[in-house]
């Protein structure tokens, strides 16, 4: 909401499918290329109907004005809004105008759940033998994790190397016996700094993955750096108070950090990390095993149970 009356005030999520309800709006003043500090076009091709699309389209001085880097037929295509997608492109939008990392939303909708969105017109190019084969990969690890809970959880996906290699990597012991039945029956009621020292460790197709499905500590930095060394390894944190947290490490060393995966793209972002994000868009899980080359077929290796149950040994794991 705005903090002026400006002929917004009072919208909520759900006037953006309300035809009549915007049109009383944009008639009594609301301006059309104005919300909230954003464009309502944009917020509409998320949130609305073809019908408010079109209203707003016609409204609007640039149906394809930038909005952080994106246009509202971008915004359509990424949160599969075909309905409003096609909308926005009978009002004149561009499906074909290069935008984040070269990608444009009619090459980026090829990739996606309706690749026959858009006619390729002559001269404009499809994907590439590498993107299609990224498409097809990405559809069947998002469905083979499609109803995976794990918020809460902490990962980390390592390339090519197994479940015994990762486990002589962090000088983990087995865990077993009845403390660890009470700590999986109940990991919520049991000392969370006792539990974070437990961790699952799974061979995949890939590589293997180390998951606490109650706790951080297989993305904390001392856990991926002993784990990438040789290789690379995406760690992620499904925080529940502030969201998916992610880094990457690689032969030792924390490369990135403060990571969103499942989120949108950001400006500067290479074609590749535009369509990783495209893929594997409100699915932090997939993202961060993709990244790993990792090609799980269901959920255990995350959720549990996992290969083996491990006891990491004391030491500060927030040091690299």
């Amino acid at each position: 909401m705005t903090g002026r009356n400006d002929g917004w005030a009072g919208m909520g999520w759900e006037s953006w499918a309300d035809h009549d309800g915007m049109t009383r709006r944009l008639d009594g003043g609301a301006d059309p290329e104005a919300w909230s500090g954003g464009r309502p076009l944009h917020r509409a091709a998320v949130w609305g109907s073809p019908h408010v699309v079109t209203e707003l389209a016609r409204r609007v001085l640039d149906v394809d004005a930038l909005e952080n880097g994106t246009t509202a037929l971008w915004e359509a295509v990424w949160s599969d809004r075909p309905d409003n997608a096609r909308a926005l492109a009978a009002a004149g939008a561009d499906p074909w105008r290069p935008l984040i990392g070269g990608w444009s939303p009619g090459r980026l909708s090829l990739a996606g759940p309706t690749p026959d969105l858009f006619e390729v017109p002559e001269g404009k190019t499809g994907l590439s033998l590498v993107e299609r084969t990224a498409a097809r990969a990405g559809r069947r690890l998002v469905a083979a994790l499609a109803d995976l809970h794990y918020e809460g959880t902490g990962l980390a996906c390592v390339a090519g190397i197994d479940a015994e290699e990762a486990i002589r990597r962090l000088e983990a012991t087995p865990a077993g016996g009845e403390a660890l039945e009470q700590l999986l029956e109940e990991p919520w009621a049991y000392n969370f700094d006792g539990s974070l020292q437990i961790v699952g460790v799974t061979t995949v197709r890939g590589g293997c993955v180390v998951t606490q499905p109650w706790g951080y500590a297989p993305s904390m930095p001392g856990v991926l750096t002993r784990l990438s060394n040789g290789t690379v390894c995406y760690g992620l944190y499904a925080n529940p108070k502030s969201g998916n947290q992610g880094r990457i490490a690689r032969n030792g060393s924390i490369e990135g950090w403060d990571l969103h995966p499942g989120g949108g793209p950001d400006l500067g972002d290479s074609p590749e990390e535009v369509l990783a994000s495209y893929l594997y868009r409100h699915s932090a899980v997939a993202y961060s095993c993709a990244f790993a080359g990792l090609r799980l077929t269901d959920g255990r290796a995350v959720a549990g149970p996992p290969d083996v149950w491990v006891e990491l040994p004391q030491r500060d794991y927030w040091e690299q």
